[in-house]
This record gives C-alpha cells, sequence and structure tokens, in this order.
C-alpha cells in the first residue's frame, strides 16, 4: 500500500511539507529566510509583520515572500 504524501503549502513556487498551526514565522524559518524586511502573502492576501508570528498558514496555501533591497 503506498503511503500517503504529506501535506503540503507552496513558499514561492516551491512546495513546503506543512503542518497543522504553522505561522507565517514558521514558513520563514523552514526556508532559512533571514532579510529584514520582507513581504509575505497568502494566497494573495498581504500579512502584516507583526501577525508573522500568529499568522496561521492553511493547507494549500501559496505563500509569496519577497526581499526588500533598500539603498539609494
Amino acid at each position: 500500500m503506498p503511503v500517503p504524501e504529506a501535506p503540503t503549502i507552496v513558499v514561492n513556487d516551491q512546495p513546503l511539507v506543512w503542518r497543522a498551526g504553522m505561522t507565517v514565522a514558521d514558513v520563514l524559518a523552514a526556508r532559512k529566510f533571514i532579510f529584514p524586511l520582507l513581504v509575505v502573502s497568502i494566497n494573495g492576501q498581504h500579512i502584516p509583520r507583526e501577525a508573522f508570528a500568529t499568522a496561521i498558514v492553511p493547507q494549500g496555501a501559496n505563500v509569496v515572500v519577497v526581499h526588500l533591497m533598500s539603498g539609494g
């Protein structure tokens, strides 16, 4: 009998194993995003930086993380 595949989300067009209760902060840690200026959306909805630790990522979500560059 085949082993069922683990549930996933998509982060910047790449699959990531999902778990119940996963937050934006968990996703950023799993993908090793350490840049200080990140913009995140889940299924097209912007997630404010102050909500990264509490915003739950649903199973099957499409997460987009953009690293902003500053300078002049």
